[in-house]
């Protein structure tokens, strides 16, 4: 398996057409660069497909996933055009569950 230190989702819906370098660039725009170890997330308008960037400090990985039914529970409206995700908030969005929900340390706060 290879090393991910941080996971990126991007905001702004994606065009499933593009491949590598249209990614690579899309990137670099909206996160200023493409870092070693960092996995960058987009989806099409509808949800229904995710892209997924990984720059491991020698080359581009590309991968992609589809859900046969229902939609990527993708952004809450977030005005950013991107949102770091930890890897439970991950697992919940490839699995098309409200990963939102899910803090970063699951703590209650208020009762």
């Amino acid at each position: 398996m290879m090393r991910i230190d941080a996971m990126w989702l991007a905001t702004e819906p994606l065009d499933m057409r593009a491949g590598t370098d249209t990614i690579l660039a899309r990137v670099v725009k909206v996160f200023g660069a493409a870092r070693p170890h960092h996995a960058y997330l987009f989806a099409n308008k509808s949800s229904t497909r995710m892209k997924v960037l990984i720059y491991d400090g020698l080359g581009i990985w590309l991968a992609a996933r589809r859900l046969n039914k229902g939609r990527f529970v993708w952004s809450d409206g977030h005005a950013e055009p991107a949102v770091v995700l930890n890897a439970e908030q991950l697992d919940a969005l490839v699995k098309g569950l409200a990963w939102q929900t899910l803090a970063f340390d699951h703590a209650i706060r208020v009762v």
